[in-house]
């Protein structure tokens, strides 16, 4: 079968009040990595592009992004090539 597995997750909380405890936060380290190969592209300001930079993942900046032009062939071939994208909060 070649489809996405999803996965449903209910939790209870003992002494939580949801009234006056709006937000809680939390992780969960999963056993095995669902997908090792994640490919990811940093769309940033300079900033954000020299971290992207330093960890060793994939960035585009404010004017590379220019370069594409609303040229509809090279920005499908950019979202084929990347899983995800990860945006600077003024490029929103």
């Amino acid at each position: 079968r070649n489809f996405t597995e999803t996965i449903e997750v209910q939790i209870t909380l003992k002494n939580y009040d949801p009234v006056r405890d709006k937000r809680f936060s939390g992780t969960f380290k999963l056993p095995t990595v669902p997908r090792p190969n994640l490919k990811c592209c940093v769309l940033g300001n300079a900033a954000h592009c020299e971290q992207a930079d330093r960890i060793g993942v994939d960035h585009m900046s404010v004017e590379d992004l220019k370069k594409l032009n609303k040229n509809k062939k090279l920005v499908k071939k950019l979202a084929k090539r990347y899983d995800f994208f990860m945006a600077s909060d003024n490029m929103i």
